[in-house]
């Protein structure tokens, strides 16, 4: 068995070689007017970070106790000049609205501004969705990641990024997952408010690779307090959620009998999650199981949970764990589960060839280009009083 210090090494390899020219401090608000046809998306980005001197960069990697609320408005590149599920990010700075990603507002606020900010882009149906971030993320990648899921998805929800602590380094994986756990009691409270707010119906969580731990450790921790989860909080995806399965499996039953409807997007071909399961022991990380077999199949159908399997659908990164906001019709597929709590796809949507499966509740339909569907997202998962506890496999 190699050392784990030679699985960081290898980890930070493939991180790095997908991002060797990341760009950095593109959040100063351009003045540039964007061009006809350029997109806007209003974002809310909460951040338990420390602030930043440079206003391009606003936030840094190290961990802060007070809450940072900020109210921003995107520009999204004209339909001919992108493609839908990338990020145009710029090569220079100040970015080109014509062909750029590009900041146009980013207001700081207090509580009762960020209330004021909820209440005015909350649509008529009260749907909201929060973004959870993964490991080895920026503040300014976690906003333009976002902001790209929002646009191309057309949910039409408020959408909000909770940005916990992350250095953006492949080589800070335990600092990063401790700083995930410190922003538990933060995330909390957003989500609380939330929930109080009357104009906020429904509830999406959307929690990608180490913010799906966080993301689970939340509403743990929120049903343990109150004895339930708010109701609500709706719809919970877990996308290559970075979280051992036997950890999931206690998370779950710790919420109790009203918990949300969970859909987790996994892929057997995530050699991050690879990676990670070896530094965790070999335990088999919940975004990468395999639901085909029988062992899972009948998990699914107990817990009642949706999977969507994407090991088939092509990836431009490559650690192939990015999938579900890069594919034009993952993404899409994840903007109806945002917006109606359904996961709904069109049968010319997908690109020839490209595949997924999706278990709902165990059972297993294909999606393919040549091929519809349209399932209701699964209801309240099963009591656990029936003996669920002692099957710690899951």
């Amino acid at each position: 068995m190699l050392p784990t210090s030679r699985f960081v090494f290898c980890f930070a390899a493939l991180s790095l070689a997908g991002c060797a020219s990341r760009p950095v401090n593109v959040l100063t608000p351009i003045e540039t007017r964007p061009p006809p046809g350029a997109g806007r998306v209003e974002l809310l980005a909460a951040a338990t970070r420390a602030r930043s001197p440079d206003p391009g960069q606003m936030f840094t990697g190290e961990r802060s106790f007070e809450l940072s609320l900020v109210g921003f408005g995107l520009s999204i590149p004209p339909p001919e000049a992108r493609k839908t599920g990338e990020i145009q990010w710029p090569k220079r700075l100040p970015p080109d609205p014509a062909t750029d990603f590009a900041v146009l507002e980013a207001q700081p606020l207090d509580l009762p501004q960020a209330a004021d900010w909820a209440r005015r882009h909350t649509p008529p149906n009260g749907r909201v969705a929060i973004f959870i971030h993964g490991y080895n993320n920026t503040f300014e990648q976690a906003i333009y990641r976002f902001a790209q899921v929002a646009y191309d998805s057309g949910s039409g929800a408020a959408a909000i990024v909770f940005s916990w602590p992350s250095r953006g380094s492949a080589l800070e994986y335990v600092y990063d997952r401790d700083s995930a756990t410190f922003s538990r009691d933060s995330l909390e409270q957003i989500l609380r408010g939330l929930a109080e707010a009357p104009e906020v119906q429904e509830i999406t969580v959307v929690g990608h690779s180490m913010g799906a731990w966080l993301t689970m450790e939340t509403l743990r921790q929120m049903a343990i307090r109150s004895g339930r989860i708010d109701p609500k909080i709706r719809d919970v995806a877990l996308a290559a959620p970075d979280v051992d399965v036997d950890v999931f499996a206690t998370q779950l039953l710790a919420m109790g009998e009203e918990r949300p409807n969970f859909t987790v997007f996994v892929s057997r071909d995530d050699r991050a999650l690879a990676l990670s399961q070896r530094l965790g022991g070999g335990v088999d990380r919940l975004g990468q199981i395999d639901p085909n077999t029988e062992l899972y199949q009948q998990a699914l159908k107990l817990a009642n949970l949706t999977i969507v399997d994407l090991t088939q659908v092509a990836s431009g990164d490559p650690m192939n764990h990015g999938k579900f906001a890069a594919s034009p019709e993952i993404v899409r597929l994840l903007g109806g589960l945002i917006s109606s709590g359904e996961i709904r796809t069109a049968n010319d949507e997908l690109p020839f060839g490209e595949q997924f499966t999706i278990f709902a509740r165990g059972v297993a339909q294909t999606v393919t280009g040549a091929a519809g569907l349209a399932l209701s997202a699964p209801g309240a998962i099963l009591s656990s009083a029936g003996g669920h506890a002692a099957e710690p496999q899951y």
